[in-house]
């Protein structure tokens, strides 16, 4: 999509319940989850309220949106993503250690794939469907340049922006499996997860190592990861297409 910089989704603390059971010797904390449940859309009803955290991500420059809504998709409900010429997303902050929960887990259904869409171009950088993942600025991890860089960004934005990003994209050629950065800033990865048009119409469970991923992609170990959003966008391209967004989850290894 046009612009120079990745999005801000600001990091929260996700705070945790101590578990006491009357009768019993008390828990000092409680048993970590298998799962973290980021988008439970399949829990809300059509046309009804997000679940708790989601909200709209759109950009200055560009005008046109991409609209999103809880529709009933089959046997399940999910967000239903309609893209004319036109670029926005919904994110959620979150702060999860990737080392304790490195598998990300979505599922996903596309209409149809975009004739110009090109990893590699800025003129093509539009997908029908994309997972975004963000990691949160680390200030031992960037040298005296890039402190001052985010030092810069923070004042103009009131919090610093990520450190990085990974985007898990549908392309239109690419093969599955490409890594290449996206052609605006080297600071997002792009992830070829799905190509093509054989497995249009189709839901579709992902599921991607997002700790081994940062790694691969910029080379060294990653910091907390402090977003997660969806995005259908083809402002670029001009084109349409309508895309479908199930459940998302951060898992422990299996």
């Amino acid at each position: 999509m046009t612009r120079q910089s990745i999005p801000v989704i600001v990091s929260i603390a996700l705070f945790a319940l101590l578990g006491l059971d009357l009768g019993q010797p008390p828990r000092l904390q409680a048993e970590p989850p298998i799962a973290i449940e980021i988008g439970s859309f399949s829990s809300k009803t059509p046309d009804g309220p997000w679940p708790d955290g989601w909200k709209p991500l759109t950009f200055p420059k560009i005008p046109q949106h991409t609209t999103y809504r809880l529709v009933k998709d089959g046997d399940r409900v999910a967000v239903k993503a309609t893209s004319q010429a036109a670029s926005s997303g919904l994110t959620k902050e979150v702060l999860i250690d990737p080392k304790d929960y490195p598998i990300i887990q979505w599922q996903w259904k596309v209409s149809n794939i975009l004739k110009a869409g090109d990893v590699a171009k800025k003129e093509g950088d539009d997908y029908p469907a994309r997972i975004y993942v963000t990691f949160q600025y680390d200030s031992r991890k960037v040298g005296l340049f890039g402190k001052a860089k985010y030092e810069a960004a923070k004042l103009i934005y009131g919090q610093y922006p990520p450190l990085g990003a990974i985007n898990y994209i549908w392309e239109s050629r690419a093969p599955v499996g490409t890594a290449v950065p996206n052609p605006f800033t080297d600071q997002v990865q792009m992830i070829v997860v799905e190509s093509g048009s054989s497995r249009l119409d189709t839901w579709i469970t992902e599921e991607r190592n997002v700790y081994e991923d940062y790694k691969r992609a910029f080379g060294q170990e990653p910091p907390m990861i402090s977003g997660v959003a969806i995005m259908t966008d083809t402002d670029n391209t001009g084109e349409s297409v309508e895309a479908y967004y199930g459940d998302i989850a951060f898992k422990k290894h299996p």
